[in-house]
């Protein structure tokens, strides 16, 4: 069985001190032990952005794919085979601008993978831009007279893309953060978990007092998870209180159960000695 210190690498981390990913990092650690996976079925997908480095950092399989591409490369790995635990990484950069061709389509399709989106609401990596996240307003080198855009709401695009896992988390509630992690990960379809990670370097404003001062928990406030309208009205909630939990969960057939190949297994465990490849090429010769 894997402990926390078998999940390390010998890749030195370069993550600015106070960053919110080291947190993120720690409860995937400590996740993947407490579900007892073993490293040859996890699969950890990354983009490009600071949140990028994680597939260094993580002793699992993993991939690192260019700018918004984490959706497509990690859709085409859980359908090579079904049997793996498929896990994406984008910041809100990542995820919400070049990639987000990709999310509503992967919400809807409910493809069985859990997507954590660290979103620090700023580019870090590249110094300090704003992002699609970014506040209303937010004053950085590309928005020095502050940025007129109102942010992407990740919650809300998820649950209206007919996602069937909608949750938020914060990297100071580690524990809580554990806990929604497990049922994502557990959870048979698209899962995404918002990760409100902040960016000690470039954002000053969203930072761990901020969000102390204002998160709270819809397990503790009666919330009800299986209401799509409940789940919509607290995913628009912001500004002085900020919740944090599942928003959203269905029990929904995943993309792969519709796919007549799959039902005899995983494809890279299904016999290809006796397919017969003359029919098909002959009809495009």
């Amino acid at each position: 069985m894997l402990n926390v210190k078998d999940l390390g690498t010998i890749v030195k981390n370069t993550w600015c001190p106070g960053c919110g990913n080291f947190g993120i990092l720690s409860s995937v650690k400590q996740v993947i032990v407490d579900l007892e996976l073993t490293r040859e079925e996890i699969v950890a997908v990354t983009g490009i952005g600071c949140h990028g480095k994680f597939t260094d950092y993580v002793n699992v399989n993993g991939i690192h794919t260019i700018h918004g591409r984490v959706l497509p490369v990690a859709t085409a790995i859980k359908l090579s085979n079904i049997d793996l635990t498929v896990i994406g990484f984008a910041g809100d950069g990542d995820a919400f601008n070049i990639g987000m061709g990709h999310f509503p389509h992967a919400c809807r399709r409910n493809v069985d993978i859990t997507y954590i989106v660290h979103n620090n609401q700023i580019y870090g990596l590249t110094t300090g831009q704003t992002s699609p996240t970014s506040m209303q307003g937010y004053k950085s080198k590309t928005t020095p007279r502050g940025n007129q855009d109102p942010p992407i709401n990740p919650l809300a695009l998820a649950l209206t893309s007919n996602a069937t896992f909608v949750a938020r988390t914060f990297v100071g509630e580690l524990k809580h953060m554990n806990m929604v992690l497990k049922e994502a990960i557990n959870h048979r379809g698209f899962a995404l978990i918002d990760v409100l990670q902040p960016c000690p370097s470039w954002n000053r404003i969203n930072s761990y007092k901020y969000y102390m001062d204002r998160v709270y928990k819809l397990e503790e406030s009666g919330h009800d998870a299986e209401s799509f309208t409940d789940a919509c009205e607290k995913a628009r909630e912001w500004d002085d209180k900020i919740p944090i939990g599942i928003f959203y969960r269905e029990d929904r057939p995943t993309y792969s159960d519709g796919m007549p190949t799959l039902k005899k297994g995983a494809l890279v465990k299904q016999p290809v000695g006796d397919v017969d490849l003359k029919k098909l090429l002959g009809e495009y010769s």
